[in-house]
């Protein structure tokens, strides 16, 4: 299995062949990520001119033959105005030099959260899991008017939770986010990515596709684009917030999955645990820094390559988890490479491909996706092209990463709380399989 660092990026293809692409998408056109941000790759963008006509700009006819105008795999494209609302959230790349990063203090908020979320869902209309291990959705509850009291709490979930959603938040401008953000700690400013076209936005990050951009998933293993945001810095993020702010409708394609690390880490055997508890991992910057070069794009921070213990605690709740982020863990530190890209090798099966662990949102046009970094992976889908969409995030710099030895896991102590059976984990019986 291919790991980040055999991957060729659209960046760092032949000139000819980028030529070839710059023929068909336009030469000026901008390029840009995927909803989430991908480790490394960037994929072209197609920026039609306000005047133009999308694939389709109205509802299908009534002659569909039922009520509902339905046409299987068709979601109506919209076709906006000339005055976008959200022209200045549009992304740029300023050729501006930042200092590398130095120490920050950091205090996690949710270890001031209320064990049972009083505050924060005092007036929710209704809570519920995606599953036991990964994914809540919260409803009634305004993410731009929340309390101190709120706002612990809401760490304190999303740090037990994993990710939890927001649907339709209209009063969550971008001031409004990066206020909210800013009360758990620093925003990070990313080195790469595009930043909002509005002055003093740095710390925001954007992901625009426009309409008619191509699908380039087959420059992509399907492990690749699972991550943790800029795992690479010293102090990596705890808490993301991304809104979306323009997608496809319902059934329009590019959802986002995100994978919990504690339920990975509990997938595994005592030994296997152990043995990878005693492990290092180097996560790296600098794909995304060569991509940005070959672009010509400005790299406005040195790109940093980081070790970081393969187990972690998130200190709000005292689970370990494990920290492994396939985008952009390069190596295993002080194994034969043999070893180190078989561990990576089983470490990205366990991530991308074990549903139990996996929470799938599906997006709509003013929704919130809140989720923890330390304790879980995301990756964004494909298959939403011919929709533009837009998104802005903002990332909170965090501690830097440590195992406390003495920490427990989520399975253990949901076990003991709630007795709830724990997996067997020997791989002896005979089941039939489960359908």
């Amino acid at each position: 299995m291919l790991k980040a660092s055999h991957l060729i990026s659209i960046s760092s293809l032949p000139s000819w062949l980028l030529s070839v692409f710059g023929t068909v998408l336009g030469k000026s056109q901008p390029i840009s990520y995927p909803i989430a941000m991908a480790p490394g790759l960037v994929e072209p963008q197609f920026r039609p001119p306000h005047n133009s006509t999308p694939a389709q700009t109205t509802k299908p006819s009534s002659t569909f033959g039922n009520v509902h105008n339905y046409l299987p795999g068709r979601t109506v494209v919209e076709q906006y105005d000339e005055t976008y609302e959200y022209e200045q959230l549009r992304p740029r790349f300023p050729d501006v030099q930042w200092p590398p990063y130095e120490t920050v203090p950091y205090v996690d908020k949710g270890q001031l959260g209320d064990p049972n979320f009083k505050h924060l869902l005092a007036h929710a209309t209704d809570v519920f899991d995606y599953n036991p291990k990964i994914g809540t959705e919260i409803h009634g509850v305004d993410l731009a008017n929340l309390t101190d009291l709120q706002k612990n709490d809401l760490a304190r979930l999303i740090a037990t939770r994993g990710v939890v959603f927001f649907r339709d938040q209209k009063n969550l401008g971008i001031d409004e986010q990066r206020k909210l953000s800013q009360y758990f700690g620093s925003l990070h400013k990313h080195a790469t990515t595009a930043v909002p076209q509005r002055e003093g936005l740095e710390d925001v990050h954007v992901i625009y596709t426009g309409e008619n951009s191509p699908d380039m998933r087959a420059l992509f293993t399907p492990t690749f684009l699972w991550h943790s945001d800029v795992t690479y810095e010293v102090q990596p993020p705890s808490y993301t917030c991304l809104k979306v702010l323009t997608g496809p409708p319902r059934g329009g394609g590019g959802d986002t999955l995100w994978s919990s690390q504690y339920a990975a880490y509990d997938m595994l055997s005592a030994p296997m645990q152990h043995y990878l508890s005693s492990l290092t991992a180097l996560h790296s910057a600098d794909l995304q820094a060569q991509g940005s070069r070959e672009l010509q794009r400005p790299v406005r921070r040195a790109p940093v390559t980081t070790a970081h213990p393969l187990v972690r605690t998130n200190p709000v709740t005292g689970w370990k988890s494990l920290f492994f982020n396939p985008g952009f863990v390069t190596k295993i530190v002080g194994v034969p490479k043999t070893e180190s890209d078989a561990v990576i090798a089983f470490l990205n099966e366990v991530v991308a491909t074990s549903p139990e662990l996996h929470a799938r949102f599906q997006w709509r046009q003013g929704d919130v996706a809140f989720w923890d970094n330390r304790c879980t992976n995301h990756s964004a889908t494909y298959g939403f092209a011919p929709h533009r969409r837009h998104a802005v995030r903002t990332a909170v710099q965090a501690e830097k990463p440590y195992l406390d030895p003495g920490s427990t896991s989520q399975e253990a102590e949901l076990s003991a709380r709630h007795g709830v059976p724990k997996a067997s984990k020997d791989g002896s019986g005979i089941v039939n399989y489960n359908d």
